[in-house]
């Protein structure tokens, strides 16, 4: 217990230190550090770093385990694996011997090159949109945050799933917000009646995959309220882009709906296997945004590693046994966990969280699952509520039967130790 405030670190999450009661912000980092000491010394918080690159295995650093140990990788989101592609490592390495290693500057000012036109062009291509309808972010965090502190302002409104991101709230402090209860049409409609003759601009923000449940967006319904209700609607398929959908362009493409929604933002560090985020809209606005986003006019931009992108992107197609190899290995785990009675929630793509509730009995789980060889993600307050704590679990599609056989079968292990089963 912190012996100047009274919080209980035997109870507190992070929350309790986003702003302590006369503490300025000398006195609130040191007495976040008391609390992170106290998790160290009970082995509730162990910072992890691996010492290969993403792959169904990682070599796993953390005071927890004494030594680094290879482990079953249940964190990254390369769904694809692309980052160890032999055709994207070769893209990239060709994009850096020609161009170099960095940009040089901002769009602007002499920091858009010939491979930022070419991937914005491939960008545009592959959703079967026009030249001139895409733009390329460093991140996928700044795409949300600086598109929608752009097109936003005090006479616009924002209606947001309150599930989204938290790159979207990031780019909402200049305008009015509605959220409404995640995937819940009463009352989405209720806040798109509410907002119709009050704002200029009504722009409703889902994603397409939830970053935490793996659930889908009600998309259809969602849209079909956008229409009746005069809203534009803006899709961030972040994990859904290149892993689901008939020819992997996401859950947009799922509903069938990849030429009626206003705005796409997506990522190209998940199935594209890099880093980056990118927009997918009309011409006139990715013109706009190009001018008038701060993030583009004043910071610097993608380095020449971004050419193996190229080479990712023509893999969605070229090869499309990862998605298939990757389907069958959700469709496998989820039913193993299902079988173990555990709570998937409603998830419908790789990312498959085993929901527990407790957040010292997550960190208890997590804890197991790393000495039995599997690194998982332990998701408490702020990533979700603080009653709706999980093991976050992410495959990929170069998991072998075996690998998730061992997942399985220590859930069933620690199932016996914890109760972990499903709960209605």
């Amino acid at each position: 217990m912190s012996a100047d405030h009274n919080i209980d670190f035997a109870k507190a999450s992070f929350k309790e230190f986003e702003s302590i009661p006369d503490y300025d912000m000398l006195k609130t980092s040191e007495t976040f550090k008391e609390f992170m000491d106290y998790m160290e010394e009970n082995n509730h918080m162990n910072f992890r770093f691996i010492t290969k690159g993403c792959g169904p295995i990682v070599n796993v650093t953390t005071p927890f385990l004494k030594k680094p140990t290879d482990c079953i990788s249940l964190v990254s989101n390369d769904y694809l694996n692309f980052t160890q592609h032999p055709k994207v490592k070769a893209a990239a390495i060709e994009g850096i011997q020609k161009y170099g290693t960095g940009a040089g500057a901002s769009p602007l000012i002499g920091g858009h090159h010939e491979y930022h036109v070419m991937l914005e062009d491939k960008l545009s291509a592959f959703f079967n949109r026009p030249k001139g309808s895409s733009i390329v972010y460093t991140t996928g965090y700044t795409a949300n945050s600086a598109t929608l502190l752009t097109l936003l302002k005090e006479e616009d409104c924002a209606i947001v799933d309150m599930e989204v991101h938290a790159s979207v709230f990031e780019g909402l402090f200049n305008t009015n917000t509605k959220r409404f209860p995640h995937n819940n049409m009463t009352y989405l409609e209720r806040a798109l009646v509410d907002a119709q003759s009050k704002y200029r601009t009504k722009l409703v923000i889902i994603d397409g995959v939830y970053s935490q449940n793996g659930d889908l967006a009600n998309m259809d319904e969602i849209h079909q309220l956008c229409q009746q209700y005069g809203a534009y609607l803006m899709v961030d398929d972040a994990h859904g882009i290149g892993v689901i959908g008939e020819n992997g362009r996401g859950a947009i493409e799922v509903y069938n709906l990849l030429d009626k929604v206003d705005i796409i933002s997506g990522t190209l560090s998940k199935a594209f296997g890099h880093i980056g985020g990118f927009v997918i809209s009309s011409p006139d606005i990715i013109n706009f945004l190009r001018y008038q986003s701060r993030q583009q006019v004043f910071s610097s931009t993608s380095t020449p590693a971004i050419n193996g992108l190229l080479k990712a992107i023509d893999l969605i197609d070229e090869e499309p046994q990862w998605r298939i190899k990757l389907a069958e290995n959700v469709a496998y785990y989820k039913q193993g966990l299902l079988d173990l009675n555990l709570n998937i929630g409603d998830t419908a793509s790789a990312i498959i969280p085993i929901k527990i509730g407790d957040p010292h009995k997550t960190e208890q789980v997590a804890r197991l699952l790393l000495s039995a060889g599997i690194y998982a993600n332990c998701i408490v307050y702020p990533g979700v509520a603080k009653k709706d704590a999980r093991i976050r679990t992410s495959l990929m599609a170069t998991h072998t039967r075996e690998n998730l056989d061992m997942v399985l079968n220590a859930f069933e292990d620690i199932g016996k130790k914890i109760d972990l089963s499903k709960t209605r």
